[in-house]
């Protein structure tokens, strides 16, 4: 751990989400104007007529989905929740930390959060995308732009996937335990591990997402140490190209042939609950696996504010500016 006397900003980079029903078409629209998720051909000039397109025709189809949860989505309060925890638990550690929060597709975008970072006169900056996995339409989209707008020399340091990180696993871990003593038999029920899909061309140009994931299904059930059978899922999906399968609809059918009556959903590639958690899983899914005779339905509760998550990002900050440690002669070891 070290000690510092440099201002040091965080700028936790999420998604975002439309806070009313009137935000859904205007979040969609900048959700799908990205060239990070929307990219082809003359894609200059076809872009924003096509997200327009998009964007009406989607928000129609998942207004019920923020309906069912509010009018709107939590996202930006859990963030903003994290931010301040962290931003707690650094100062506790002895460092003079600043968190910021910077949505990619809606309010408090990426140049609010850097307006603001340049107000607190920080002295260096990490970057924390909210993202345990990387890809190029979640991290790497954040990234691009925050490169786009930061125009400061200010040292900027970059967190990407951590998956890995062991507090990160704990912390999944909680919530799955938490959730199977919702079961008569924790062992029995079937663990449905759900992740956002993304296009198969985008794994073919060298994501790693799937692989990602993957990988943090096997990391959690080991550190679990689990005798429940699990699978993986994808949810999500827009449009007519092909996405990462199986889909959860699938699956749910898939355990309804199997006659497994006990599920255990587990929202393994988000940090805090949202419309794909609250909306898509506790409430669609919920009613088609009612509907398939799926007798208990449980759902993980999201990362959000809990201790052992906000420590997994403390660990994560304090060890990119260990990186620092060595090189700068304003940090200076702690007593």
């Amino acid at each position: 751990m070290a000690k510092t006397t440099r201002r040091v900003g965080v700028v936790l980079l999420q998604l975002g989400g439309p806070d009313t029903l009137e935000a859904i078409e205007p979040f969609l629209f900048n959700l799908f104007c990205d060239p990070d998720i929307i990219d082809f051909p003359f894609a200059r000039i076809g872009r924003k007529p096509l997200a327009k397109l998009i964007s009406v025709t989607r928000a129609k189809k998942v207004q019920h989905h923020y309906s069912v949860i509010g009018g709107g989505s939590p996202i930006r309060r859990f963030t903003e929740q994290q931010a301040r925890a962290l931003e707690n638990e650094l100062r506790g550690s002895g460092i003079d930390a600043h968190c910021f929060v910077a949505m990619r597709y809606w309010h408090p975008f990426t140049a609010k959060a850097i307006e603001q970072l340049k107000a607190a006169e920080c002295d260096e900056v990490v970057l924390l995308p909210l993202y345990p996995q990387h890809s190029s339409t979640t991290t790497g989209s954040s990234l691009n732009e925050w490169r786009r707008l930061y125009r400061d020399d200010v040292p900027v340091q970059c967190i990407d996937a951590f998956y890995r990180n062991d507090l990160y696993l704990d912390a999944v871990v909680e919530k799955i335990e938490d959730a199977l003593l919702r079961f008569p038999n924790p062992e029995t029920a079937e663990l449905v591990f759900s992740a956002h899909s993304v296009p198969v061309s985008v794994i073919d140009k060298g994501d790693p997402y799937q692989r990602h994931i993957e990988e943090t299904v096997a990391l959690v059930m080991q550190r679990g140490g689990w005798r429940n059978h699990h699978r993986l899922c994808y949810q999500s999906k827009v449009g007519a190209s092909k996405w990462l399968q199986p889909s959860l609809h699938k699956t749910l059918h898939q355990l309804s042939k199997e006659k497994i009556r006990e599920v255990c959903v587990v929202p393994i590639a988000f940090v805090s609950d949202h419309v794909e958690t609250l909306g898509e899983i506790d409430h669609e899914a919920r009613e088609e696996a009612t509907a398939l005779g799926i007798e208990r339905f449980e759902v993980t509760t999201g990362l959000n504010d809990s201790p052992t998550f906000i420590a997994a990002l403390a660990d994560l900050v304090t060890s990119a500016l260990g990186m620092e440690v060595r090189e700068n002669e304003n940090l200076v070891a702690a007593d």
